[in-house]
């Protein structure tokens, strides 16, 4: 289905990889920025571009753990550069911009992977405004700041195209986590429009719902650590086709059937997810963090 939300150009290249899978990849030679790239989907995705020949410059808060996944990527022949960065704070994040636009010129391909990730009802909401602040900090603030740093050179050269990981419950509405969706729904939005905007220079948006993925991200909701999920290089390679191919949205079927059926049955679906909610109740942390200092969360 993915494939008709792509471009004719997207379409043959797609096309040529398949027809013969040693093509060099339109990411060969070129850069490539990845925010949380020290661990989970980041760094596998790190990983898989480096094999087909891209300049990376990986973006993470843990100093240690960065420099050891820009050891492992420039072992498989690539070229590295690294920032230790809270996307959260803008005065650094204005700062590294600087720095990679006088390293590195243009960036011409942005994923945006860094992430966090809340899940607890609205019971235990109430007194906990920070929880909605810091998803839109770090899922939607952070990512548009990176956007509007790297797109006047993008523009500039005609080529650019950015990847949002953002999340299937877009499309499904997940209850309990009212604070995690409506912060990648809202960067899902920016991008579209963004990417109306940027048309005509070819720069381009992707927007990666991805479903489960077995990260710590997931780790501290009990019902879903034997839930099925997909691992980080399985999500790496979707990620990866999101950057060859620059589609304009990449899902996977049910969250398709499921956006249509929100669309078309909305107060069944509204009554489903609400029985669906009730089998799983809050986790363990999410019953037990009542202070700012502890949360059921984590980044990717």
């Amino acid at each position: 289905m993915s494939l008709l939300f792509q471009t004719p150009r997207a379409l043959a290249g797609r096309a040529l990889r398949l027809v013969r899978p040693d093509a060099r990849s339109p990411l060969a030679g070129r850069t490539v920025l990845i925010t949380g790239a020290s661990s989970g989907i980041g760094e596998a995705t790190a990983y898989a571009v480096a094999r087909l020949g891209a300049r990376l410059i990986l973006v993470a808060r843990r100093s240690d753990e960065l420099a050891r996944v820009a050891t492992e990527a420039a072992a498989l022949g690539a070229e590295v550069d690294t920032f230790t960065l809270d996307l959260t704070d803008a005065d650094a994040v204005e700062a590294a911009l600087a720095q990679i636009t006088e390293k590195h010129g243009a960036v011409d391909y942005l994923v945006n992977n860094a992430g966090r990730s809340i899940r607890r009802s609205l019971d235990l909401s109430y007194d906990r405004m920070h929880d909605f602040e810091r998803t839109m900090a770090i899922n939607y603030f952070g990512p548009v700041r990176l956007i509007l740093g790297v797109l006047p050179e993008m523009r500039a050269q005609r080529f650019g195209h950015v990847v949002n990981v953002v999340t299937w419950g877009v499309q499904m509405k997940a209850p309990k986590f009212s604070a995690y969706i409506a912060s990648k729904a809202a960067l899902d939005t920016f991008s579209r429009i963004a990417g109306r905007e940027t048309f005509g220079d070819n720069v381009t948006f992707t927007n990666l719902r991805l479903p489960l993925v077995r990260t710590g991200m997931i780790t501290a909701t009990e019902a879903y650590r034997s839930a099925p999920a997909l691992t980080v290089d399985q999500a790496a390679a979707k990620v990866v086709r999101a950057l060859e191919d620059r589609p304009l949205t990449l899902s996977v079927p049910v969250a398709v059937v499921g956006e249509i059926a929100n669309f078309a049955l909305p107060r069944l679906t509204d009554a489903l997810a609400w029985l669906g909610s009730s089998r799983y109740p809050d986790s363990t942390a999410a019953r037990g963090a009542n202070d700012r200092a502890t949360s059921p969360t984590s980044t990717r």
